[in-house]
């Protein structure tokens, strides 16, 4: 059986992570493949309670080493519980954010040692790391809007009380993996509609993968 594709989505929150995730999942179903659609950290049962823990509004005193730890944690689980038995079945994977979102958010968002969230990393997922990452990218202006017009519908979680110019170092450290991995990271500009950026997607994961 031929082993399934695993397509990860990075970005900035505000670029549109989620909705293109499921829309590349139908449009991929549409095509008669099988797909699991994940978002991280969650997944399983263990992972979503230390999602809780690490959205949670109210944990505001929690320390950067913390935080980087339960991302692992809930990262280790959701690889050897779901996406390296998925990917053995010949399913395809598509994960709103993975490995990438720690070394951008922890590691320059926070300041942590970027060699040790490597390391941290390769712990965690041991060995099952992305086919093809797709980078949405959005102008700060545009991220800020899009931001605030889902706190209209959504109380905000603790990551989204960060500042901009956290986001902005937080852009940075994906623009910088991009550069590091171009074999693996295609970015995508998200300024037009959904469905318009939903087609560059899926022709970048017919050209890059089927």
């Amino acid at each position: 059986m031929q082993r399934g594709r695993f397509v990860t989505f990075e970005g900035v929150d505000g670029t549109g992570k989620t909705t293109q995730s499921r829309l590349l999942g139908q449009n991929l179903e549409a095509e008669g493949i099988k797909v699991l659609i994940l978002r991280e950290p969650g997944g399983t049962a263990i992972s979503e309670k230390i999602r809780d823990i690490l959205l949670d509004a109210s944990q505001n005193n929690m320390t950067a080493e913390t935080e980087v730890l339960l991302f692992e944690a809930a990262r280790a689980q959701i690889v050897r519980e779901v996406i390296r038995p998925a990917l053995d079945r010949g399913t395809w994977v598509i994960c709103d954010r993975f490995m990438d979102s720690t070394v951008a958010y922890q590691g320059y968002g926070r300041g942590l040692g970027l060699e040790l969230i490597d390391q941290l990393n390769d712990f965690a997922v041991g060995g099952t790391k992305p086919d093809l990452t797709v980078l949405l990218q959005l102008p700060p202006e545009s991220r800020a809007e899009r931001l605030e017009r889902r706190h209209e519908l959504e109380a905000a979680d603790r990551l989204d009380g960060e500042s901009e110019d956290f986001r902005s170092e937080v852009d940075r450290g994906f623009r910088a993996l991009a550069a590091r991995e171009p074999e693996r990271f295609s970015c995508i500009e998200t300024q037009g509609t959904k469905e318009e950026t939903a087609g560059l997607v899926l022709e970048l994961v017919r050209r890059v993968l089927l």
